[in-house]
């Protein structure tokens, strides 16, 4: 199984935003848990969010798209932007026999 990266980025209101929709996205990533590698907000200097790391595994990126697609974070307007890098790590509990 291939393993891809989502760095996604607030938006604005997204504080707000991640307090509305914060019981809905825990109840979405574990519904879809086999696919989350790891997950968790990501925070500037001053412990304010600023976006999600999310790295799930799949057999594609259309299908690691697809785990992303509904979640409450994303449908709900908390990030602004998503990036989706292939991760093929090279060293750690991760790495690929």
């Amino acid at each position: 199984m291939a393993k891809f990266c989502f760095y996604c980025r607030d938006g604005e209101n997204s504080e707000t935003l991640r307090a509305v929709h914060l019981e809905a996205q825990r109840e979405w990533m574990a519904k879809h848990d086999e696919n989350y590698l790891a997950a968790g907000p990501l925070t500037n200097k001053n412990g304010d969010f600023v976006g999600s790391l999310l790295i799930i595994e799949a057999e594609d990126e259309a299908a690691a798209r697809a785990t992303v697609n509904d979640d409450p974070y994303l449908v709900g307007g908390v990030w602004q932007s998503i990036r989706v890098d292939k991760f093929e790590p090279i060293k750690g509990r991760w790495k690929e026999e």
